[in-house]
């Protein structure tokens, strides 16, 4: 059996099953998966077989099942037999789990002997990748390995009929880990006075740590207005009382998070639907097994969790303590966010947190247990074409995001910013978890351990990779794919690496499709900045760039992605009959003129298709006109804009010439909309439905001459799901089909995919 297999109580279950109709044999755990050996009548050999496929455990995935004949074996009865490891291993990791119902109602019942117990778990149930230390997955393998099993959990962890055979993290109040709350500092008292630290008075710690009613007391800091580190499954999380504005200010002050919006974890799914709109889609996406974190329209007013934003992230507890701190009393909307300063990657070991942690926290709750890697939360919306990876993390990673052809070992390492990256082991491609932006220290030590730590998992060496990476020379990840000993390496295009991974996930290595990039910045063939690309092509034939977006230039590069008004200035100089925007209603600041003289002088003006360089000029055309803190802040900002609108069907004048997308009518008419006092709101209305007709229209003439009716979209700008709403319903009218990421991230935490794609057949059309 390969998948999803180890890790989920699938050896109990088969246990079980074979007991339930009388073969004998055994099972085990093996570097390929779970390998069973079965004895008895062919009638119950059928079955056992039929029910194995039919109703494995819920958290199991089985991907690929090979049945042989075998010899007979002389067992007598059926067994759970010592893993085996003689190769390298190819089984899929399971991502960790939420606590299942069952150990809720035990951590909850008085007469349970893990009443109240932060790290009850069970086989259904439970970290797993957090906690893996190496493969096969048993518990000397674990990060619980320092913690041997009382006589009470090691009964269980016997007992074929008790749901804890087998169970890995398995253990309790005597035997296992536990939590303690420390002060953030040294003194040992919280502080409550100044902004830093909104709190009532009359809470305070004073002893140097707490161990009884740990998590009481955090709950109690929670409720009273504190900022508590929380240690949770993949790392620390920052959390405080999402209702309490002045709270979720200092936060924001001490993260240097000065506008992107937090999460939140609300106490149940009654909760969640009282402070967002949940779709059916959206309520199964919060419920199931990865319980990640959910984008949708906001019902109540948080402005200071997520400013100059309609939607919210939500997510429910996940772990016992997430539960225990509601119980307990913590108020029942938490800010949920990663336990660092903005851009740092999430604090995983303890003395780590704790040193950076201090200042940011008025408590820290540490748990016991380690963490063997971090692992933030996941990130997706029910979208317009279904749901979406936004983030792909915890409850995801680290499993198979694709089948390929080849079988590798291949090493992809993606771009810089949102970075992940891919491993392709024998034919399945393992997406790691969310890395980050690689312009930060801390993130380029985590993506240098996530390649060891990926490579260690699958015993794989250097010498025998092919490393795929991005075709920008001057990226961190390219500088460090560079530098590692492998058989050879291989640059791929970023935009083509976009649409490349739609079709992967989809083992469609063959179809030919008309592909459409569309975001901020990439690496072109040229050596500009595209982010507007058409292509023609399939991943096994490689892809032709067929048309893009005018070029238009930027003043001073990557300045001008910080500052919307500086990308405006390269877009409106090309435009004639351009209003005056240095008069209101424009509110240009001085840097526009600047970035004008920038143009003229040349010296550092760079050409770019970039779609989120539009999007940029758009929203400073209708009022963003301060820097931006955070990727893509402004076109996140046009899209919810543009849902506040009336619902009138303007659009402007966008053409395709045949090899681009002429946008100059359109700007000059949105610029004169706005001079004539039309809405900001229904001028981005406008936009959004204005540039999905002109990209549909390019899409239909570029398939109709290609023969083709399949249309692959990815990347950043693709996130906007009211743009895609549009595109969708411009492309279905024309007849064509739309596939999207589904499995990986439409943004850059998706390109290594589709950089691991590209590369095999790559090498395969070079051999």
């Amino acid at each position: 059996m390969r998948g999803v297999v180890q890790g989920v109580g699938f050896r109990p279950f088969v246990f079980r099953l074979a007991r339930t109709h009388a073969l004998d044999g055994w099972v085990l755990n093996g570097d390929a998966g779970v390998q069973i050996h079965v004895e008895g009548r062919e009638q119950a050999l059928e079955a056992f077989i039929r029910e194995l496929q039919s109703s494995p455990p819920r958290a199991a995935h089985i991907a690929e099942i090979t049945i042989e004949v075998d010899g007979i074996d002389a067992v007598g009865g059926f067994e759970i037999r010592q893993s085996e490891s003689d190769r390298r291993p190819t089984t899929r990791v399971s991502p960790d789990l939420p606590v299942c119902d069952a150990c809720l109602k035990e951590l909850f019942d008085p007469s349970d002997r893990r009443y109240l117990y932060p790290y009850v778990n069970c086989t259904n149930c439970g970290p797993r990748f957090s906690i893996v230390r190496a493969l096969p997955y048993d518990r000397a393998r674990t990060t619980m390995s320092n913690w041997p099993l009382c006589s009470e959990c090691a009964a269980e962890y016997a007992d074929a009929e008790d749901r804890r055979f087998h169970a890995q993290p398995v253990a309790c109040g005597s035997c296992g880990p536990r939590y303690r709350l420390l002060p953030s500092l040294v003194s040992g008292v919280c502080r409550q006075t100044d902004r830093a630290s909104p709190a009532k008075a009359g809470l305070h710690i004073t002893q140097n740590h707490i161990t009884e009613n740990a998590i009481e007391t955090a709950a109690r800091l929670l409720a009273d207005g504190r900022i508590v580190a929380v240690k949770g499954i993949g790392g620390y999380h920052l959390a405080c009382d999402a209702d309490n504005a002045a709270t979720v200010a200092a936060l924001r002050d001490r993260k240097f998070r000065k506008d992107q919006a937090f999460a939140v974890m609300t106490r149940d799914v009654p909760t969640a639907e009282e402070t967002v709109q949940l779709t059916s889609a959206a309520r199964d996406l919060l419920t199931s097994t990865a319980r990640p974190i959910v984008l949708a329209p906001a019902r109540i007013a948080l402005p200071a969790v997520a400013p100059d934003n309609r939607d919210l992230g939500v997510m429910l507890p996940y772990t016992p303590l997430h539960h225990l701190l509601f119980a307990f009393g913590a108020p029942k909307r938490l800010v949920m966010t990663s336990g660092n300063r903005s851009s740092e990657p999430i604090a995983y070991l303890d003395d780590d947190a704790l040193a950076r942690l201090t200042g940011l926290a008025d408590a820290v709750l540490v748990g016991e247990r380690p963490i063997a890697r971090r692992v933030d939360d996941s990130v997706m919306r029910a979208g317009a074409c279904g749901p979406t990876v936004l983030r792909r993390s915890r409850g995801l990673a680290p499993g198979a995001v694709a089948t390929f052809p080849g079988t590798g070992p291949i090493l992809a390492v993606g771009g810089d910013l949102k970075n992940a990256i891919t491993l392709v082991v024998d034919g399945h491609a393992y997406g790691s978890q969310h890395i980050g932006d690689l312009s930060h220290l801390d993130s380029r030590r985590a993506f240098r351990e996530t390649v060891q730590d990926l490579l260690a998992m699958y015993a794989i060496t250097s010498t025998d990779l092919t490393v795929a990476h991005d075709r920008h020379p001057e990226y961190s990840s390219t500088i460090q794919a560079l530098e590692i000993a492998a058989r050879s390496t291989v640059a791929i295009q970023h935009h083509r690496a976009h649409v490349a991974s739609v079709l992967a996930e989809r083992g469609a290595f063959e179809q030919r499709v008309v592909g459409v990039a569309l975001d901020g910045t990439g690496y072109g063939d040229d050596a500009t900045i595209w982010g507007g690309e058409f292509f023609v092509g399939s991943i096994a034939a490689g892809f032709t760039r067929v048309a893009h977006l005018r070029q238009a230039s930027l003043a001073g590069g990557d300045a001008a992605a910080r500052h919307p008004v500086r990308a405006a200035a390269g877009f409106l100089d090309q435009l004639d009959g351009l209003c005056d925007v240095t008069r209101p209603p424009f509110s240009f600041p001085n840097m526009y003129a600047e970035a004008r003289a920038v143009l003229r002088s040349g010296v550092r003006v760079f050409s770019t298709t970039s779609a989120g360089r539009l999007f940029d000029t758009v929203a400073a055309l209708v009022g963003f006109t301060r820097p931006i803190t955070f990727e893509g802040q402004a076109g996140m900002w046009l899209e919810h804009l543009a849902r506040g609108a009336s619902g009138a069907s303007t659009v402007f004048t966008c053409r395709f010439t045949g090899t681009d997308i002429d946008w100059r009518d359109m700007l000059v008419e949105i610029a004169d909309a706005r001079r004539r006092g039309i809405s900001p709101a229904e001028i981005a209305r406008a936009f959004h439905r204005t540039l999905a007709r002109a990209v549909a229209t390019t899409t239909a003439t570029l398939a109709e001459t290609a023969g083709l009716d399949t249309i692959a979209l990815s990347g950043g700008v693709l996130q906007n799901d009211l743009l895609l709403a549009d595109l969708r319903d411009e492309l279905n009218d024309r007849g064509l089909q739309i596939w999207i990421n589904r499995v990986v991230p439409p943004n850059d935490g998706g390109i290594s995919l589709g950089q691991a794609a590209l590369s095999l057949c790559a090498q395969e059309r070079d051999a």
